[in-house]
């Protein structure tokens, strides 16, 4: 019973570990550089990507489970991984595999972000 617990709680720091080292190095290259936040989103997609592609980020998932797949590059790792599956029907299912891997997270965000905007009213900020 003990080990079972001391898996969970184990698994729990792995996740917060790698999550927790993929946000102090976007951080990082906020406090450090003058990328605006949208150039650092695309950067650290296009290195989930990168990374899956070359067949590395899917240790990190094993190894840390949500801790990797949350953050930015988890949904990069999510497209590329949707099309190398995809791929292997040909080509067009390279195109399809990428965004039926993520339509699920696309189609949250889009209809949680309709229901915010309909609840919520937005206003300019003041300086």
């Amino acid at each position: 019973m003990f080990e079972t617990y001391l898996e969970i709680l184990f698994g729990f720091l792995k996740a917060f570990l790698v999550g927790g080292t993929i946000c102090m190095i976007a951080q990082i290259v906020i406090n450090y550089t003058d990328l605006t936040a949208g150039k650092i989103l695309v950067l650290f997609m296009l290195f989930g990507v990168a990374l899956q592609g070359l067949g590395l980020y899917q240790y990190l998932v094993d190894f840390a489970g949500a801790g990797a797949t949350v953050p930015i590059s988890g949904f990069g790792y999510l497209l590329a991984n949707g099309a190398m599956k995809g791929a292997q029907k040909g080509l067009y299912g390279a195109f399809t595999g990428a965004l039926s891997a993520a339509s699920a997270g696309i189609s949250a965000a889009v209809i949680f972000s309709f229901l915010i905007a309909m609840v919520f009213r937005s206003r300019t900020k003041k300086n």
